[in-house]
């Protein structure tokens, strides 16, 4: 027997019920919104990598600690992504519109092999805000909301069930936090390189008492 027999395969089980509810919510809404909805589904992780280039500009005026965790977001994502793949080939769980073909969804299924648990758009949202967060809570906090709007549009569309979202947060969180912190540690590296030929992408930073590290906005 596979590994993927003992784990989650047929995810209906754990929560077909509301999976179907939350299809039944969306068929049942206006147009215009499901087509918002779908639009936001399938390019909305772009609005994180504008989120890090975001971070990138204010940071090239703030300390070098800070400068680390945003240069190493994108980098966090990688990693939590890299993570949430082992998983999914782990798992190999069926997309509900695979496993519940009655099911009308508004995306297009996707082809067998492309596994549902846990959400690669959930993971890449979260890791991305859980980085962020850690340089600034502000634009951090703000890309949670999105990223939970992210989450919940993944299961809406109908390619996945709640679990899979729920659970593809939690590994970007959790994979985000302790590399998050680990980057604040890069703070010397990213000193030494504003003094180098990097320094017009780096900016001149600023100087900041060493227990200041906790400076966010």
């Amino acid at each position: 027997m596979t590994p993927s027999f003992f784990l989650a395969y047929d995810g209906s089980g754990i929560d077909g019920g509301l999976y179907t509810e939350v299809i039944g919510w969306a068929h049942s809404s206006p147009n215009w919104f499901d087509q918002l909805v779908k639009v936001w589904s399938a390019v909305g992780l772009g609005l994180f990598a504008i989120f890090m280039v975001y971070g990138w500009w204010k940071a090239r005026s703030d300390d070098s600690a800070v400068m680390a965790r945003v240069l190493a977001s994108p980098l966090i994502v990688i990693a939590a992504y890299a993570v949430n793949s082992g998983l999914k080939s782990l798992v190999q769980e069926n997309r509900p519109c695979q496993q519940m073909p009655t099911s009308v969804t508004l995306e297009t299924c996707p082809v067998a092999g492309d596994w549902s648990f846990p959400s690669n758009h959930s993971v890449i949202a979260f890791a991305a805000a859980t980085a962020l967060l850690f340089a600034y809570r502000r634009l951090g906090w703000v890309a949670m909301v999105f990223a939970a709007l992210m989450a919940a549009s993944r299961v809406w569309v109908g390619v996945h069930y709640p679990h899979d979202v729920a659970v593809g947060a939690l590994v970007g969180i959790v994979a985000g936090i302790p590399l998050a912190l680990l980057a604040g540690r890069l703070a010397p590296l990213v000193d030494r390189l504003r003094s180098g030929p990097l320094a017009p992408v780096l900016g001149a930073g600023r100087a900041v008492p060493a227990m200041d590290w906790q400076h966010r906005y």
